[in-house]
């Protein structure tokens, strides 16, 4: 469920919150379960362990040490980059603002391959800078970038957004395409005597599909990646992302930065969680087994599951008008999947997260009561 959709550039609001869910449904808050917000279900064992032996960088009554140091070197480690590449943020979102704040003007134009995540729009429409959607391929296409249409709208963008694996969809891009598209966008810069477009590639869920870009950015100079620890490290709730680029772009970036953003304990939390790839690959291998049972499951039941590298699934429900059914059916026994609105191309679609095998469960139970009742309807 998503609160209304934007409606101008200065207007924006949010996921509704349990309680306003719990308020309008007459749910009780402990049966609300959010399947819309793309989180992992559980942090991970460590999280409590560090917080009892209190072993945080510093003292909670000062702040974290400016350069977030010992964050950006287990960063570092993780991606294969230097240190210098590695600038740390609250969550992919304020990288994402950053990054509109370093390459959008009043007036520019930014490129937003669509459907995907809908905080580039935002962010670069509090810029005052104009988004330019251009529509990916269709689902039998597994919603891949149209690079000759995205080349031809960048040819007056300063920015380009990208989303790999792509949010809603679920997909991971063809191999080699995002590396066509940004020689594309080069070589169309050249010919034309101007700056090529710096591109934000998108990777908060690049651990579910078990590959990176990163390296494109020894090709692609104005290359920035975006990473994250809120979805397969599940903790988004200590709200850390990294941008990763050439020294010379993330300068164009930092002096955006507010200070103290990220918490010591955030600082403290992530950069151990960054040095433990057991962990980490656990929690892969948990969303990988419930997805493919949450999917098989409702796939049985007779709604058309889209495939999915991620930690959600799409559904695809024919019409606008069965899927906000649903949505309402679903809601109406706490149960919170992702909604689209009527103008968008998903708008007969729903999303969910992948969740605990209790809390799936009861979305398996409510779909096949849905299913009964559109049956008997």
């Amino acid at each position: 469920m998503s609160m209304a959709s934007p409606t101008s550039p200065s207007v924006y609001t949010w996921e509704a919150t349990n309680e306003a869910v719990s308020e309008k449904y007459g749910v009780p808050l402990d049966r609300i379960i959010r399947f819309d917000l793309n989180t992992s279900p559980e942090p991970p064992g460590m999280v409590a362990r560090i917080l009892a032996a209190n072993r945080f960088e510093n003292s909670l009554s000062e702040y974290p040490p400016s350069d977030y140091r010992r964050l950006a070197e287990a960063a570092a480690s993780t991606y294969g980059v230097d240190r210098s590449e590695i600038l740390v943020g609250a969550g992919a979102d304020e990288i994402l603002d950053m990054a509109a704040k370093a390459f959008l003007v009043a007036g520019g134009t930014a490129v937003v391959a669509i459907p995907t995540y809908s905080m580039y729009r935002v962010v670069t429409e509090q810029r005052g800078a104009r988004s330019v959607g251009v529509l990916r391929l269709g689902p039998d296409r597994d919603y891949a970038l149209d690079v000759p249409a995205i080349r031809a709208a960048a040819r007056e963008a300063t920015l380009v957004w990208i989303c790999n694996p792509n949010n809603p969809t679920g997909r991971l891009e063809p191999e080699g395409l995002v590396a066509e598209l940004l020689a594309g966008l080069a070589a169309d810069a050249a010919r034309d005597g101007r700056e090529a477009p710096f591109v934000v590639l998108d990777e908060a869920y690049a651990e579910f599909a078990g590959s990176s870009l990163i390296s494109l950015r020894d090709r692609y100079p104005r290359l920035v990646v975006v990473r994250t620890a809120s979805k397969a490290y599940a903790l988004a709730g200590l709200r850390v992302g990294f941008a990763v680029a050439r020294r010379e772009t993330l300068e164009r970036m930092e002096s955006y930065r507010p200070p103290g953003s990220v918490s010591t304990i955030s600082v403290t939390v992530v950069a151990e969680a960054l040095a433990d790839p057991a962990t980490l690959a656990d929690t892969v291998a948990r969303v990988h087994a419930e997805r493919t049972r949450l999917g098989t499951a409702l796939a049985s039941i007779g709604w058309k599951v889209d495939p999915s590298v991620t930690n959600f699934l799409l559904v695809d429900f024919d019409s606008p008008e069965r899927a906000g059914r649903v949505a309402e059916s679903l809601l109406g026994r706490g149960l919170v999947p992702r909604t689209f609105p009527a103008e968008h191309p998903l708008s007969g679609h729903l999303r969910f997260t992948v969740r605990a095998t209790w809390e799936d469960d009861r979305l398996i139970e409510a779909a096949g009561e849905i299913a009964r009742e559109e049956e008997t309807a």
